[in-house]
């Protein structure tokens, strides 16, 4: 079956996009920002969220469309799949609701507030974008690690 491995490899390609594209953001660059004055910081974060966002987007895309794929075809629907299927199905739109909040809430007001010069309500919002991207990294992790040992358990 070709065309599973292929659904499989996009699957865990665009899975290692959005949650290292997370881990990266929240592990390694945030720390580093705080050597940065907090205009330069919030510039650098409305740079790096405006290329990154619409990649999770497509990310997301693929996602679902590979892994309804590999569901319906490789174990003939929700009746044939494991547990680690359902868990890893239902994380999949937690997580992709939490990101239509920030991209939709916090992600805007972001915007609004460092293209109009409001410093204010750009840290408000970025924190609440710090704690969403904390939420659903660690889901994003959780469904890395079921995904690669699901099929072994018991």
């Amino acid at each position: 079956m070709p065309d599973i491995a292929l659904a499989l490899a996009l699957h865990a390609l665009a899975a290692v996009v959005w949650v290292g594209g997370m881990a990266f953001a929240y592990a390694f660059v945030r720390p580093a920002l705080g050597a940065l004055e907090p205009p330069a910081r919030q510039a650098l974060w409305r740079g790096t969220f405006a290329r990154f966002f619409p990649v999770v987007w497509v990310s997301i895309a693929v996602l679902l469309a590979s892994g309804y794929y590999v569901l319906f075809q490789g174990f003939g629907g929700f009746a044939g799949a494991g547990m680690h299927v359902h868990l890893m199905h239902l994380l999949a739109w937690v997580m992709t609701a939490i990101f239509a909040y920030v991209f939709f809430g916090p992600w805007r007001r972001f915007k609004a507030g460092v293209d109009g010069g409001d410093p204010a309500s750009a840290k408000a919002a970025i924190e609440r974008i710090r704690v969403m991207v904390a939420i659903n990294l660690t889901l994003g992790l959780i469904v890395v690690a079921v995904g690669a040992s699901g099929r072994y358990w018991g």
